[in-house]
């Protein structure tokens, strides 16, 4: 075995994902994440999975951005994104346009990430990285899913969890 680099990994890709096209429209709603690696980060994975759209809001530190830049290398110039400073005013849009909206989050009522079927048009909403997502915010969520841990740890870093979920979600269809 040796690394693909240059056209190699290129058309590797290309091939996957001719073979295996993506089925969800995923969306992705980031309230008041304040660190701006995590940030950088969430543009990273969002390319990564294909989402179709980040959406900012609350206190969220928003591109062009010098720690955004660098650690998403430069994402953010291909993954669409706005800036909503309401993440209630987004979520009422998405509904409308017939998102189902799931929040990542700890709460009572939650289900395992694996174990949830996403419908086919789906909005992730993660929180600050130490308060998570908002009282508000979670009654006009129409469900929450969780990641369990089975360490001492009660939670993972933010951007950690949304790729989690993003790549299971991937990685279920078809």
């Amino acid at each position: 075995m040796k690394p693909l680099i240059g056209t190699d990994l290129k058309r590797f890709l290309r091939h996957y994902r001719r073979l295996h096209p993506p089925q969800h429209d995923l969306t992705a709603l980031l309230q008041s994440v304040e660190y701006p690696a995590n940030v950088g980060s969430t543009f990273r994975a969002a390319d990564g999975a294909g989402v179709n759209e980040l959406i900012l809001s609350g206190i969220t530190p928003t591109p062009p951005h010098p720690t955004i830049d660098k650690v998403g290398r430069f994402k953010s110039r291909r993954v669409p994104w706005r800036y909503e400073a309401n993440p209630l005013t987004a979520i009422a849009g998405l509904k409308n346009d017939g998102y189902h909206i799931v929040a990542v989050e700890l709460v009572n009522g939650a289900v395992p990430y694996h174990e949830f079927t996403y419908p086919q048009k789906t909005c992730l909403v993660v929180g600050h990285e130490d308060h998570g997502v908002t009282k508000a915010t979670l009654a006009v969520c129409d469900t929450a899913v969780f990641i369990p841990m089975f360490g001492k740890g009660r939670s993972l870093n933010v951007h950690v969890a949304l790729s989690i979920i993003l790549y299971h979600i991937r990685q279920t269809e078809g």
